[in-house]
């Protein structure tokens, strides 16, 4: 089976506003009950999980998704022999999840997550 997108993510200065923003121009429903008052609105809401919220750093933010990959090394590997870098090796959000950041030969972020 290929690997499929299972959550994509907006990130930016002000999360709330941003929350805002998305929940207004698509009436998503947001549950801002995560770290940080990190949004997520689930598959029910628009077909795949989607993230809103502020940039832990207070850049400027950017818009990705995320791929489920069977091993997040394999993949970041992989990426890395096409010509794409590592971003963010990978690490744990939860303690569970797996995930990884890695930018293919023009620079796109894409996130991996483990399933």
């Amino acid at each position: 089976m290929a690997s499929r997108i299972i959550h994509c993510e907006v990130l930016g200065k002000d999360g709330p506003a941003l929350q805002r923003f998305y929940s207004s121009l698509f009436d998503w429903r947001l549950d801002t009950n995560h770290a940080g008052g990190y949004g997520i609105a689930g598959r029910d809401e628009n077909g795949v999980d989607t993230g809103v919220g502020s940039t832990s750093d207070g850049s400027d933010g950017w818009v990705t998704f995320y791929v489920a990959v069977p091993d997040v090394d394999r993949a970041l590997a992989r990426a890395t022999e096409l010509g794409g870098r590592v971003l963010v090796p990978k690490f744990s959000p939860d303690g569970e999840a797996q995930l990884a950041l890695l930018a293919d030969p023009e620079g796109h972020v894409i996130g991996v997550t483990e399933v």
